[in-house]
């Protein structure tokens, strides 16, 4: 087990730093806020979705190591191993998924960083999709603080060849929040979450 768990944190290593070098060196790379990332303590990661590569970018921006909840179908294609290695888990969409809730409380109990896509799959046209109630819940259910984090221009990355035009790709990591606590978690309060969560999302942020 341990050795594993070795072998995860140098696969997720070597992604991050890999993804990392691309983009400052094909790209105009920029990240704004990374002193906002809480050094410790249970954190929900929470952006928005516009390309494969949206994973190990926020990997190489946030200096935390993160845990990404990820579409089963990405585990049952040939790339499932990448995922495994890269230290996500699935989530089997559109239905009540507790083996995924339970993994996800379970990270953030021992302390750990979750990433989530509200959106649950890539958005079209650059924009920011309909969200799903999922971040919101397990927000509200663990209690954790979550960071909004905004992406934009990867959503141009759809060949290796678009690297050559050097494209602006920029992270905006915005303030740390908390959703408001109740004894029983609602439906009220899990769409207001949700809303809350994507309204935080801000990929416009000006730099300060």
């Amino acid at each position: 087990m341990a050795a594993n768990q070795f072998g995860h944190r140098v696969f997720y290593w070597l992604m991050t730093r890999a993804m990392r070098a691309v983009v400052w060196a094909f790209g105009r790379y920029d990240v704004v806020g990374r002193e906002r990332v809480p050094a410790s303590g249970p954190l929900i990661v929470v952006s928005n979705h516009l390309n494969i590569t949206d994973p190990p970018l926020l990997g190489a921006s946030i200096p935390r190591t993160i845990h990404f909840m990820a579409k089963q179908e990405l585990f049952d294609s040939k790339f499932g191993w990448a995922m495994r290695w890269f230290g996500a888990f699935p989530v089997r969409r559109f239905e009540a998924d507790l083996g995924a809730l339970r993994a996800a409380q379970g990270i953030l109990k021992r302390g750990g960083a979750l990433g989530m896509f509200p959106e649950g799959h890539r958005s079209r046209g650059g924009g920011k999709g309909p969200p799903h109630p999922g971040t919101a819940l397990i927000a509200l259910r663990a209690g954790a603080p979550l960071l909004p984090v905004g992406i934009t221009g990867t959503e141009r990355i759809r060949t290796p060849l678009i690297l050559l035009q050097r494209p602006r790709i920029r992270v905006v990591i915005g303030e740390p929040f908390t959703l408001p606590q109740a004894r029983r978690v609602s439906a009220d309060q899990v769409r207001e979450g949700t809303e809350e969560i994507m309204r935080r999302i801000d990929p416009d942020e000006d730099a300060e």
